[in-house]
């Protein structure tokens, strides 16, 4: 319990990659950069910055080295963090697989006193330091950075995808947006990767992204998708819910049962708790009840309550479940992925 509590503890004093970012272009840097959690975009975007841009490419032969904690133990990584930088400010370190590193008693000693000259930086991915190392911790964030990189929420995707087109002069609408996230999911490094994709197909003349553009580049037709599929079962149009799925079962790469559970999960979970908000007939007051970006997005929820009771989305949500179960081979000896597809639709209609 203490462990737990402790780490609670260090993730409300944890630093943003904004700030991380900030300060490393501003050239304020620090002895140590302990990156670690379960999104390894950002451990990625901040130590390849700290390897491309903290030393001059002519500096780098004597200065740079990389490490992987499988190969090394701690002293080897102190050893090499005591060493002086050969004509150049700094030298830096970077170890990959940290969390792979034993016995880090000879790190704690080496943080309470590190070379001002050496930038330490550990990537921990997938993972979190061990409550139970309470000095380390201690040591990390007294020495220099603690950053923990945390998965996104599949409810701040849209922000995220708007957020990185907007600082590359692009706009998108709310329907692309939803395509997109439906589509990729929460893998940032893909995401990011399809985004720039997307902005290099764009004309100078126009920085629009578009249901066509999508489709175009990403390969996500405009027409058959999660969005698509999510607004026909909103508004009860059985035909197009059918269409969508249709499609889906002879095109299983353009999408999966896998992908579009966890999004009708999400929904009608939203769904059940709009029901429970004391002004559920307002748009803006259920936007934040449900802890959304805007009263855009609560008009699914409002029309959803329209065409659902409130006993149909329970029994909707246990539904998912069993066919999330099903899908997962548990009491589903052959069922084809298709087929619960289409057993789910059915129950949520009827």
């Amino acid at each position: 319990m203490q462990a737990n509590s402790y780490l609670c503890i260090v993730a409300q004093t944890a630093v943003t990659y904004e700030s991380v970012m900030r300060d490393l272009k501003a050239r304020q840097f620090r002895p140590v950069y302990y990156l670690m959690g379960e999104e390894a975009y950002y451990i990625d975007k901040i130590s390849n910055w700290i390897a491309e841009n903290v030393l001059q490419p002519e500096e780098r032969d004597f200065n740079q080295t990389v490490l992987f904690g499988s190969d090394v133990n701690a002293s080897q990584i102190v050893d090499a963090a005591k060493r002086y930088p050969m004509m150049s400010e700094y030298q830096v370190i970077i170890v990959k697989e940290a969390q792979n590193v034993k016995n880090v008693e000879p790190l704690e000693k080496y943080l309470k006193a590190p070379m001002a000259t050496t930038i330490l930086v550990m990537c921990h991915k997938n993972g979190t330091i061990d409550g139970r190392k309470r000095e380390y911790v201690k040591a990390i964030q007294q020495a220099g950075v603690l950053f923990e990189s945390k998965k996104l929420r599949e409810r701040d995707l849209p922000a995220f995808i708007e957020r990185y087109l907007k600082t590359r002069e692009a706009s998108i609408d709310p329907k692309s947006t939803q395509i997109i996230a439906d589509s990729i999911g929460a893998d940032l490094s893909r995401l990011t990767s399809e985004l720039d994709k997307v902005l290099l197909s764009l004309p100078a003349n126009d920085r629009r992204v578009t249901p066509q553009v999508v489709e175009d580049q990403i390969g996500v037709s405009k027409d058959f998708n999660g969005f698509e599929l999510r607004d026909a079962i909103v508004n009860r149009n059985i035909l197009k819910a059918n269409q969508i799925i249709k499609y889906f079962d002879e095109n299983p790469k353009a999408g999966s049962i896998y992908s579009f559970l966890p999004m009708l999960f999400n929904y009608f979970q939203n769904l059940m708790l709009s029901y429970y908000c004391p002004k559920k007939g307002s748009q803006e007051a259920l936007a934040q009840w449900l802890e959304m970006r805007s009263p855009w997005g609560a008009r699914d929820y409002m029309t959803g309550m329209r065409n659902y009771s409130g006993m149909k989305v329970l029994q909707i949500i246990s539904k998912i479940r069993e066919i999330d179960a099903k899908s997962k081979g548990l009491d589903n000896p052959n069922t084809p992925p298709g087929e619960l597809m289409k057993e789910l639709i059915f129950f949520i209609f009827h």
